[in-house]
Formats: C-alpha cells, sequence, structure tokens
C-alpha cells in the first residue's frame, strides 16, 4: 500500500503540484484585480474632491516644452530604441543565468592572462560583453540627444514637472488616462521615467557593473576599500529589476494608448495610423527572440574564442 500511494501521489513543481499551482494563481490573480478596482475607486473618489479639482486644473499633467525644442522624433532614435532593447533583453537573460549558474558549460580566459588570471565562465563573458555594446551605444544616444535637442523632451526643465508628473499618475491610476501627445512633448510623469532611466538607472548599471568585472584593478587595495564590491553587488541587482519593471510598463502603455501612432513614432519616425511601425515592432521581436534562442554556448564559444581562449 505505501508503494501504491507514492505513484499515485500527484507530481510536485517545486513545492506543489500542479493543481495547488494553478488554484494560487487563480487566487492571485483575483486578489490583485480586487486591489487594482480598490485603488481605481479611491483615487477617483480623491481626485473628485474640490482641492484636488483645482489642483488638477492647475496641474493637468505636462508642462510647456522650452522654446526651440524639436516636434518630433528622428529616425536615429528609432534605429538607438532597437539596439538599445535588443541588448538589454540580452543582458537581462545572460545577468540571471550569470547569478544563477552553478556549473559553467565553459570557461573564458583573455589571451594575455597569466595562470589563469581573469577566468570568467562563458556566460560572464557574453554578459559583460553585451554591457561594452550597450554602453557604446548608450554614449552615441546621449550625444546625439543634445546634439539635436531632443534633450529638451526628456530632462526637467522647470519644478512644475513634480506636481504635474503627481496629476498624470492620479489619472493613470484612475483610468482616466491623461491625453497622449509623444510626437509633441510626453506628460510630466514620463519624462521624470525617461530621465531617472537615462541619467541614473543606466549610469548606476554602468558603475556596478564595472566594480563586479574583469575590468576592475583587483589589486588597487585603497580604490576597494573606498568602492566595496559587495555595495556593487547590492545595487546592480535591484537597478536590472527597476529595468524590467521599467520595460514592462513602457511597452504596456505604448500599446494601450494608441498602438499604431506609437509604434509608427518609434519605429517610423512618422506620425502616423498606419501598420508600418507594427509590422516592424513584430519584426524586431522576432530579431529579438532569434538571438534569446541562439545564444548557446555552440554559438557563443567560437565567438568568444575569437578574444580569447575558451574552454574548461
Amino acid at each position: 500500500m505505501p508503494a501504491a500511494s507514492a505513484a499515485t501521489e500527484a507530481k510536485r513543481y517545486g513545492r506543489f503540484t500542479l493543481r495547488q499551482w494553478v488554484g494560487a494563481s487563480v487566487i492571485g490573480i483575483l486578489a490583485i484585480i480586487g486591489a487594482a478596482t480598490i485603488v481605481v475607486q479611491l483615487t477617483r473618489w480623491f481626485i473628485g474632491l474640490d482641492f484636488m479639482q483645482d489642483f488638477m486644473a492647475t496641474y493637468p499633467g505636462e508642462t510647456h516644452l522650452p522654446a526651440g525644442a524639436p516636434v518630433g522624433l528622428p529616425a536615429w532614435l528609432g534605429w538607438q530604441h532597437f539596439f538599445n532593447v535588443f541588448l538589454m533583453v540580452l543582458i537581462i537573460r545572460s545577468g540571471l543565468q550569470v547569478r544563477l549558474e552553478r556549473r559553467p558549460a565553459a570557461y573564458w580566459t583573455p589571451r594575455w592572462s597569466k595562470g589563469g588570471a581573469g577566468k570568467i565562465s562563458l556566460n560572464a563573458w557574453f554578459h559583460q560583453s553585451l554591457d561594452i555594446l550597450w554602453l557604446v551605444n548608450g554614449v552615441v544616444f546621449v550625444v546625439l540627444l543634445f546634439a539635436t535637442g531632443q534633450w529638451m523632451r526628456v530632462v526637467p526643465t522647470s519644478w512644475e514637472v513634480v506636481p504635474n508628473a503627481i496629476s498624470a499618475g492620479l489619472q493613470y491610476a484612475s483610468l482616466d488616462w491623461p491625453l497622449e501627445d509623444g510626437w509633441v512633448n510626453y506628460n510630466s510623469l514620463q519624462v521624470l521615467a525617461y530621465f531617472a532611466t537615462i541619467f541614473i538607472a543606466a549610469p548606476l548599471a554602468v558603475l556596478t557593473g564595472v566594480r563586479m568585472s574583469g575590468l576592475w584593478p583587483k589589486g588597487a587595495a585603497r580604490l576597494n576599500r573606498v568602492y566595496p564590491v559587495e555595495w556593487a553587488r547590492a545595487v546592480h541587482f535591484p537597478v536590472m529589476l527597476y529595468f524590467v519593471g521599467f520595460i514592462v510598463v513602457h511597452v504596456t502603455l505604448v500599446l494601450t494608448t494608441g498602438a499604431l501612432r506609437n509604434l509608427n513614432h518609434i519605429y517610423t519616425a512618422r506620425d502616423a495610423n498606419d501598420w508600418i511601425g507594427f509590422w516592424l515592432f513584430v519584426g524586431s521581436l522576432v530579431l529579438i527572440a532569434a538571438a534569446w534562442v541562439a545564444a548557446r554556448p555552440s554559438l557563443l564559444a567560437p565567438i568568444a574564442g575569437l578574444f580569447g581562449r575558451v574552454g574548461r
């Protein structure tokens, strides 16, 4: 009987059986829907109060751009956007692999290394190589941003951006979303989100990544005391989670606030409502998915071998 009972016992996936996982998922989804409904109703009640009506009228959710600010999005911004997303998705994937791997499929050692110095896993080499490409792409992006005046669209130029961002956030939370006209001007919450991503989160990712990489001078005792690797590790992973959250929210809003027009802004540099931008978006997803699948040791090892030694 004990053997029969063991044979008929439901298979577990982690701590729970499949039925338990399904039940927990249903309960979790219902709880999220219930919590979201409460937030929406409370927000609508709050912004319906007299003093909040005055606040929303004074701060509608966006600030005026400086004189001479460009209108529309240039083609280079679309290409930069694609390269950035392409690299970030692979960086997040490889970063999680480095964090979770126990027995690397292979190791990479620099050609100049003596005695195995600088030896890292193949996944770590891929992650750091992607980081370098992402950094180069980011530098080009920032240079073009300031050279073309596009910085005025993503850098706050007035303290009024703060109350307007609060107003925009309340409008999103009430599901009475602020009017979208990204071709001309972003709302203040978008401005703060883009500014934080470009000028705060990205530099933090670079500074902490360099500290954890083989590029950091291991023998610099004083420098290592000033900037311990533990600090970098404590910041690097939360920054990655921020980027994941930003991507999810960003894509959701792009698709739910006028998908065809928004995708044409990003992929065709046009203020149009046709399907060209949508199909380019789909094509970009196919390329990213193909790179995700292709990034295996069998493909990475020969490429890594061009820049160092690959082995066990």
